[in-house]
């Protein structure tokens, strides 16, 4: 299956299961850019929206790339938010159309070196890419229990795939400057929230014998680390920026 067909049938477990990002990630994405308002961001493989909404509340006209039908059909409507059917690779907007472009939880998706490209030719001068992954924080004990189950029912290398991403984003040549920072982050879940968050991991299996499997798995370890009904997934958001100008 191609990635654009991953996460059909996974929109409501995505829009369910995914975590949100720290308030600070949006300060540094934006800092030195100018008002928030006059900002265009184009923010690539949007998802459900998740990214762009958070884009979009703190000001700036956001334009959410995504080719995912039912992903897009699954996103809540939000103001300065739009909405395209194109692919990272080819967004079909115009040259020099935009101050920040971004990719939350998706590069690893992407065709690396056309996404780059598609990147240069939106920013305008003084502009900025920038990618954002949430990742789990295996020093807490709960956290590290669920990524070993996830590594243990994981049909494919997505998990390794993520970090290579981040790598070639990181070493390109497209750019002058980088710099990359990590912030705290984490996400309390209930039951059906740490369901709902394997439900939407396109590498975990969600039908048949194995999803059983997993879901079991689920269960077991939700009973020994809840407290009051709840987990917390402890996390580390980082972020990414590529920029030719001082950052």
């Amino acid at each position: 299956m191609g990635y654009l067909e991953r996460f059909t049938g996974r929109a409501n477990d995505y829009v369910a299961g995914r975590p949100s990002y720290p308030d600070a990630c949006f300060a540094l994405l934006f800092d030195g850019l100018g008002n928030a308002a006059k900002i265009r961001v184009v923010d690539l493989g949007a998802g459900t929206g998740i990214s762009s909404r958070l884009l979009a509340a703190h000001g700036a006209e956001v334009i959410a790339v995504e080719p995912n039908a039912a992903m897009r059909e699954g996103a809540a409507p939000a103001p300065n938010v739009t909405w395209v059917a194109r692919t990272a690779e080819d967004t079909g907007l115009p040259d020099a159309s935009a101050d920040l472009v971004t990719a939350f939880q998706a590069f690893h998706w992407f065709d690396a070196e056309a996404a780059i490209a598609e990147m240069r030719r939106l920013l305008r001068p003084g502009g900025r890419a920038a990618l954002v992954y949430n990742e789990r924080d295996e020093h807490d004990a709960f956290t590290a229990a669920y990524g070993d189950l996830v590594r243990r029912h994981a049909t494919d290398a997505t998990e390794g795939r993520r970090g290579y991403g981040r790598a070639t984003f990181e070493k390109s040549t497209a750019w002058a400057r980088v710099s990359i920072t990590e912030f705290r982050n984490e996400q309390i879940l209930d039951r059906a929230g740490v369901h709902a968050r394997a439900l939407s991991t396109s590498y975990l299996p969600n039908a048949g014998s194995a999803a059983d499997a997993l879901h079991a798995a689920i269960d077991e370890l939700f009973d020994r680390y809840a407290s009051d009904g709840l987990v917390t997934m402890h996390l580390k958001t980082i972020v990414t920026i590529r920029a030719d100008s001082v950052l």
